[in-house]
């Protein structure tokens, strides 16, 4: 897929959020610049440094532009909100990080533009979204997740959630963690939950405050907005990982509601720490088998499960192995060979 005279557009309106969908846009352009492509990214200023700083993706070389022509362009890769552009590039693809539904996907002019694109999805449980709003078949490509980057290191008496402290799409479900983490920490005392996330988009201090406040008195920590290198020494000495999201919601009446695939839970895998997470969304499709993982349907199992893994630390030590493994699934090399495939 590789040529120094073709140009690629990569149009994300999100990248001041720097979430999920970011990082995955941003992999994509990386893919593209070491494949010997011209890339543009449509953003008024240069972020580059902010890229870095974030996702450990450099992206120094890619022109940031705030106007552009689809018809100047070989390629285009187009993270959309729900809507479909008018885009005359030799080839599109839709970026669908998000599992619309109740948009008209299939009115007329959709369904006329849908048939000159090539639709991506993040994961199945996406696929299975658009694929019947939109009447198309997409095809999955699931985010790269830079397993080199989350390496295991010594294991603490740490259960670990990496996610935005925000209800703004998704439920994430930190107070359903603090509230079962409540009810099991007097037979764990040597036991901390540890809540990581970042506060740039749809929270409020408030709500943040709410959290700390349900916390009150218990080994719970906050760790807000913690740069990359910060994550990584975090995820290293973390045991479990636990993630509560989309918990209380009703995946198919509301599938934006819970994780659409999970990124930070398979961080946490490769760095060995063994996942105990929500039976909702993406998160079926990371655990393949039981020796990687659980999937829980209520905190009550959730509660159970941990302290069954505490109780035995060699079970712990066992499933490590096997949830360090499963994530290589996950990996950036996964991904770019992945994307050259769908770009035949």
């Amino acid at each position: 897929m590789g040529s120094t005279n073709h140009k690629a557009l990569i149009y994300d309106p999100y990248w001041d959020s720097m979430g999920g969908g970011e990082k995955y846009m941003a992999s994509i352009a990386k893919v593209l610049l070491e494949s010997g492509w011209s890339v543009d990214i449509s953003w008024p200023h240069n972020i580059s440094a902010i890229i870095l700083k974030c996702f450990g993706i450099d992206l120094a070389k890619c022109n940031f532009v705030g106007q552009f022509l689809t018809q100047s362009y070989d390629l285009v890769f187009w993270n959309s909100d729900g809507s479909l552009p008018v885009s005359l590039a030799k080839h599109t693809f839709i970026n669908m990080q998000y599992p619309h539904h109740g948009v008209s996907g299939h009115n007329f002019k959709n369904f006329i533009k849908s048939r000159f694109y090539t639709f991506l999805a993040n994961s199945e449980f996406s696929k299975s979204v658009i694929d019947r709003e939109y009447w198309i078949k997409s095809k999955v490509l699931y985010p790269p997740i830079r397993i080199q980057d989350f390496t295991p290191g010594p294991k603490f008496k740490q259960i670990l959630y990496v996610g935005r402290f925000s209800n703004l799409t998704q439920s994430k479900g930190h107070a359903v963690l603090i509230e079962s983490f409540k009810k099991i920490s007097t037979q764990i005392p040597e036991w901390k939950l540890i809540l990581v996330g970042n506060t740039n988009v749809g929270t409020t201090d408030e709500n943040l405050d709410k959290l700390k406040k349900l916390a009150s008195g218990l080994p719970v920590e906050f760790i807000i907005n913690p740069d990359l290198n910060h994550l990584k020494i975090i995820y290293s000495r973390a045991s479990i990982f636990w993630s509560a999201s989309g918990m209380g919601e009703d995946e198919l009446l509301k599938p934006e509601k819970v994780e659409h695939f999970g990124m930070t839970v398979v961080e946490a895998m490769s760095a060995g720490a063994v996942p105990v997470i929500s039976n909702l969304g993406g998160h079926k499709e990371i655990i393949s088998s039981a020796d990687e993982g659980y999937l829980w349907n209520t905190p009550t199992e959730l509660c159970k499960i941990t302290l069954d893994l505490i109780s035995n630390p060699k079970k712990i030590d066992y499933m490590s192995k096997f949830s360090q493994n499963r994530s290589k699934i996950f990996s950036e090399d996964k991904f770019r060979e992945t994307l050259s495939d769908l770009m035949i």
